[in-house]
C-alpha cells in the first residue's frame, strides 16, 4: 500500500495527493464514465438483502473487509455492497447486494467462526487470536476465561482491527461471550456435578 493510502496523517501523503491533484488510489474516470454520469440514471436494481444459497438475512459487511478476507484476486470486487451470511450449515460467507456474486470459505483467508462455531483451531477473537480451543484449556486449567478481559484490554488500547480481520466485519465481544458460556456449561457443570 502506497503512503498516500495509510489511515494516519502524513506530509508525504499530502504532498503525494497535492502534487497527483487527487487521491493516489483513485482511479481517474474514463470518458465513457464522464458521459454515463451526465446520462439520465437508469433504475436502481433491488438490494438482495437474504442470502441466495439459505435464505437468510445477510448482515452488511463493509467492502474493505471483503478485500482484507478474501484469497482470490481483487478484481473479482465490484462497486456493490456485500453481506454477510452468519448460517453455520451454509457455504456461502459473503453475496453481493446485486445477487450477482457469493464467496464461499474456499475463497477466504480464514476459517469463519459462525461456521465452525466450536471447532477447537478456529479463531473466534482474530485478532487477539483466541480459538474454542485455547478457552477451553484454559477453563479446564484454571477453572476461569480470561479472554474477554484480554479482548476489552486490547481495545481499550487500540490494538483491535475487527471490522477488517473479522469475517463477520464487527467486534467479536459477542461471539466470544457466547463461546466461553458453551465452554463453561461444558467444561465446569460436570465438575460441579461431582
Amino acid at each position: 500500500m502506497c503512503d498516500c493510502c495509510s489511515t494516519e496523517p502524513t506530509d508525504a501523503r499530502e504532498a503525494i495527493s497535492q502534487e497527483a491533484g487527487e487521491d493516489c488510489c483513485t482511479v481517474p474516470a474514463t470518458t465513457a464514465e464522464s458521459t454515463q454520469a451526465t446520462t439520465p440514471a437508469e433504475e436502481p436494481a433491488p438490494q438482495v438483502t437474504h442470502c441466495p444459497e439459505c435464505g437468510a438475512r445477510g448482515r452488511i459487511v463493509d467492502t474493505q473487509t471483503v478485500k482484507a478476507l478474501l484469497a482470490v484476486s481483487l478484481r473479482t470486487i465490484r462497486e456493490v455492497g456485500y453481506r454477510f451470511c452468519a448460517t453455520e450449515s451454509c457455504p456461502v460467507v459473503y453475496f453481493s447486494q446485486d445477487g450477482e456474486q457469493r464467496f464461499t470459505e474456499a475463497d477466504l483467508r480464514e476459517l469463519v467462526h459462525q461456521k465452525h462455531p466450536l471447532e477447537p483451531d478456529v479463531f473466534v477473537c482474530y485478532c487477539f487470536r483466541h480459538t474454542p480451543g485455547s478457552i477451553r484449556l484454559e477453563l479446564e486449567s484454571t477453572g476461569a476465561s480470561t479472554a474477554l478481559e484480554d479482548i476489552k484490554t486490547g481495545i481499550q488500547a487500540g490494538q483491535c482491527a475487527c471490522e477488517i480481520r473479522n469475517p463477520q466485519g464487527s467486534c467479536c465481544l459477542g461471539n466470544v461471550g457466547k463461546v466461553v458460556k458453551a465452554l463453561e456449561k461444558q467444561v465446569l457443570s460436570p465438575a460441579l456435578e461431582n
